[in-house]
């Protein structure tokens, strides 16, 4: 949809400012500016000149030498390619300096030998269409003007803006010159108004009898209106009516139908008029067409049509029109019309676009009355508009407009809750403020509380519900004026605490460089009594495979089964970790087993300290409390190398290396050491409460102890009393070997520790590094009782 400056102002005289601002406007009310065209520019310089002779050019078949006159009397040679011209027209001339609308500067040039003083210009050369076929011939519309009279005078154009607009379906109020005014208005905050139509009196003298019109289909036509305008001479129109229309796109072709266009364009009513001469008896019929009714329409071409098209029939039901489509050649208007019928009505949206559609066939009109066209006050503007127009050619109004109604849209107030405005927009409108907006372009509401009831004006036929009155807001009040938030919402699919930690859990143990295995939860019977487990599992009745019908009551056993495959395979050195659920028996209120989730680590080739080690990493990230190791003898695991897991008090694992015989029942060689814990348990009971402490910046010093113990003090127990000792200056404590043989005495073993120490705010001296060494050593003497070994 194009639209001038200049014919905005006609309704809305305040519209004023910056093009490119207002053009910034009109986009940001949804009507999308797709090009910016200043009108006038550039014409400066091209003048009406005369042929005075056509001559060949000597050297070129496809160029010829213009003689014309510029006003001077004095002959001016001119090379042009086009050949519509003749001794005695009258053209445009741009003279020798003059800058055209597209940049190119005319400058005196010889081509092919001749010298070109200028250039003839073309209908599209001086923005007036697409035409550029041949030269602009001005010879009847020029007549009697001087020569040399610039082309702005001589054919009315005025300096002005016109923008190139997108207007999407859903806004059939801006396929119209006063839609487009009346928003941008209310956008400006000016005045807007439809200009009085005065239209001289009806009169019966010398004008034919009034129209009748039948509407046989009430769901095709919601209202028709009709018309009969006499003393009608066929001609061309007026210069400024033919530069508007040529402004927007539309070819003029002669008063009447440049005057229907008009009126479509201004006010976005389409119409039609018929020659009253070939409508006997002004009768016209709104029916459906019958399958297999033809008739031939305006652009000659015949069309078949079925039940669902619409039609307008004459007396004799022959049909002369596609309803707001097309009209029929049989009664299109000519040089030797004097009578017209206009017509002007609303037709049902859905059954036009299905005629479009099936018959290929669109025009401006059914663009419009696709998307919903006015059904009130604007027909009849539309017609005084009209005969207005054609009213300066003294054409005279029969008396009486004919105004039959069939089925109009639904004119239901629709409730507007102003909560919902501010929900869906993210504002925080007041009642008032929407009922402003909406005001300014033309919906009625009236209070109910907080909230409105808005009647929809008939020229917004696309707003029908609550959200679609609401995007009008959003565009009055501005898309740019609406802060920019985030919407709020229920997040679903979130993890839990207890998710998040089992996935924390995974990542620490990748991280260590295990890999996750998925062991199925059956065993055969055997398995647990190989693994050194107790034989009292959960037995299925009706397991998948006959052969495991026994479901686990830990991981070692499908972790061995694991390794012993891969080692059987010569891969080595693998290490192991799985998050699964063991089956304990059910205690006596318990119908089903007693399901828990475990995790367990296994490190072939290594020894127990490597298991501690990663349960250490295990303990630092979940932050568990008191974590200790209290030596004991799990089953199936080696009954001097291996302790329970003991966190606040509670038994909840155990780590260490397997047992050798296990081992060999299942095929493994070497050691392997081994972590299972009662991941559940640990996961839902206290954790979590992390104590972080400043990076210090400051050296470190390692002190390396070993002390002899008897084999029955844990190597935890002797850790304990030694970071109980350290105290904040132990940073880090490390049990780098153990050794049993020449030189510890029978029972006993020894273990050294490497101990780092570290201050936060200073270089820890000679002297504090020895007091802090005697006080771990008498600890370690003290409660575990001991031996320093030199």
């Amino acid at each position: 949809m194009k639209v001038l400056l200049s014919w905005l102002r006609e309704f809305a005289p305040g519209i004023d400012g910056d093009p490119i601002a207002l053009g910034e406007t009109l986009s940001a009310l949804g009507l999308a500016v797709e090009e910016t065209t200043i009108i006038g520019d550039g014409l400066d310089g091209i003048v009406l000149a005369k042929v005075l002779g056509l001559r060949p050019h000597p050297d070129a078949d496809k160029i010829q030498l213009v003689d014309v006159d510029c006003g001077d009397g004095q002959p001016l040679q001119v090379c042009c390619g086009a050949f519509n011209m003749s001794v005695g027209d009258l053209i445009p001339l741009a003279t020798i300096g003059t800058v055209m609308p597209n940049g190119m500067e005319i400058a005196q040039r010889p081509m092919r030998g001749q010298m070109s003083n200028g250039m003839c210009c073309s209908a599209s050369e001086i923005g007036l269409g697409d035409d550029h076929s041949g030269i602009l011939l001005l010879t009847e519309r020029a007549a009697g003007t001087p020569l040399g009279t610039p082309i702005t005078d001589v054919l009315g154009i005025n300096r002005d803006v016109l923008w190139d607009l997108e207007v999407n379906a859903n806004r059939p109020d801006a396929m119209s010159v006063a839609g487009v005014a009346r928003d941008l208005a209310a956008a400006l905050g000016v005045p807007f108004a439809f200009p009085d139509a005065p239209i001289p009196p009806p009169t019966d003298a010398g004008v034919a009898a009034p129209a009748r019109v039948e509407i046989v289909d009430p769901t095709l036509a919601g209202r028709f209106l009709a018309i009969v305008i006499g003393n009608v001479t066929v001609g061309p129109s007026p210069q400024w009516l033919q530069n508007r229309l040529i402004a927007l796109g539309m070819r003029p072709i002669n008063n009447v139908v440049d005057v229907s266009n008009y009126v479509m364009l201004e006010l976005g009513q389409p119409n039609h008029a018929y020659d009253v001469a070939l409508v006997p008896d002004r009768h016209l019929r709104v029916r459906r067409a019958a399958d297999g009714e033809t008739i031939t329409t305006l652009d000659d071409v015949e069309r078949t049509l079925t039940a669902t098209d619409g039609v307008i029939a004459n007396h004799l039901d022959e049909v002369i029109g596609i309803a707001g489509v097309m009209g029929g050649a049989s009664t299109e208007i000519s040089a030797s019309t004097t009578s017209v019928l206009l017509e002007m009505a609303w037709w049902d949206p859905p059954s036009i676009s299905r005629t479009v559609k099936r018959l290929n066939l669109s025009s401006e009109a059914a663009v419009r009355y696709r998307r919903g066209v006015d059904h009130g006050e604007n027909m009849d503007r539309a017609v005084r508009r009209f005969v207005e127009l054609l009213a300066e050619t003294n054409a005279l109004v029969a008396s009486g407009v004919v105004d039959e109604r069939g089925v109009l849209p639904d004119a239901a107030p629709v409730r507007v809750r102003t909560t919902k405005v501010n929900a869906l927009l993210g504002t925080t409108l007041s009642r008032d403020a929407i009922a402003g907006h909406l005001a300014s372009i033309g919906f009625e509401t009236s209070p109910e509380g907080d909230d409105l009831a808005v009647t929809v004006p008939s020229w917004r036929w696309d707003t029908q519900t609550e959200t679609d009155v609401i995007e009008e807001v959003a565009r009055l009040h501005g898309y740019d004026n609406i802060e920019r938030t985030v919407p709020k919402g229920q997040q679903a699919g979130g993890l839990s605490a207890y998710q998040s930690d089992r996935r924390l859990v995974r990542q620490v143990l990748l991280g260590a460089g295990c890999d996750e295995t998925f062991p199925m939860p059956f065993l055969a019977p055997g398995d647990l009594a190989s693994a050194g487990l107790p034989e009292e599992g959960v037995t299925l009745t009706n397991p998948l495979v006959a052969e495991e019908s026994v479901l686990r009551t830990s991981l070692l056993p499908g972790q061995l089964k694991a390794i012993a495959y891969n080692q059987s395979h010569r891969i080595d050195g693998v290490r192991f970790f799985e998050i699964g659920h063991v089956f304990l028996e059910s205690g006596p209120d318990q119908v089903l087993p007693d399901e828990r989730e475990h995790v367990s680590v296994a490190l072939v080739g290594c020894e127990a300290p490597e298991a501690v080690k990663v349960l250490r990493l295990l303990d630092e990230a979940l932050a568990l409390p008191n974590l200790v190791l209290r030596a004991a003898s799990p089953p199936g695991l080696h009954p001097t190398r291996s302790a329970e897991v003991v966190i606040a008090g509670r038994v909840l694992g155990c780590v260490g290396e397997v047992d050798p015989d296990v081992l060999d029942g299942y095929g493994v060689h070497g050691r392997v050491a081994w972590i299972e814990l009662d991941l559940g348990a640990i996961l839902e009971g206290p954790h979590g409460n992390r104590k972080y402490r400043r990076v210090s910046k400051y050296p470190s010093a390692d002190i390396d102890l070993a002390f002899e113990v008897p084999e029955a003090v844990p190597a935890s127990a002797l850790a304990g009393s030694l970071r109980k000792a350290g105290g904040d200056l132990l940073v880090e404590l490390e049990l780098f070997d153990v050794y049993r043989g020449a030189g510890v005495a029978p029972g006993c073993r020894s273990l050294a520790y490497r101990l780092r120490f570290q201050a936060s705010d200073r270089t820890l001296t000679d002297a504090e590094l020895a007091q802090v060494r005697a006080a771990c050593i008498a600890t370690a003497e003290k409660q575990q009782g001991a031996s320093l070994r030199s």
